[in-house]
């Protein structure tokens, strides 16, 4: 039988920080592309994400049910993850004429680096293995 402890919050590893190149159009002065620092997040922090943009709709016979939008889901998920750049800050949101980091996001990169930058941030939390490498690891 394991030791309970390994499971007590002091001895849990704290979010994980990493630095990723999301785009090579953004460079320090000598020319090197700046990495960007993504987090990971807790289960708590994605629930009020996923709350946050959850809907009620209406349905047929005025019956209502829930609607969770995924795309705003993803972007909000991103949103929480970077840690650098500030996507909230005032200027840099003024500097492209957004107000909103998701809306930052989305006008700062490209589709691809957007795409890169998105499917970083679901490895980071851990949105990146599918159940079958989930079971061949519990296996080993």
């Amino acid at each position: 039988m394991s030791d309970l402890s390994v499971f007590f919050a002091q001895n849990a590893e704290a979010n994980t920080i990493e630095e990723v190149i999301i785009s090579e159009r953004f460079k320090d002065r000598e020319g090197v592309p700046v990495p960007w620092r993504l987090r990971s997040m807790t289960e708590e922090e994605n629930e009020a994400v996923r709350k946050a943009v959850t809907k009620r709709v209406k349905g047929k016979g005025g019956s209502y049910t829930t609607e969770v939008d995924q795309n705003e889901y993803i972007a909000k998920l991103a949103v929480n993850s970077v840690v650098f750049p500030n996507l909230k800050d005032a200027e840099l949101q003024q500097s492209y004429g957004v107000l909103g980091a998701e809306s930052l996001l989305r006008k700062m990169l490209l589709p691809g680096e957007y795409a890169n930058l998105l499917q970083k941030v679901q490895e980071l939390n851990g949105f990146d293995k599918d159940m079958n490498e989930l079971v061949d690891e519990v296996k080993n």
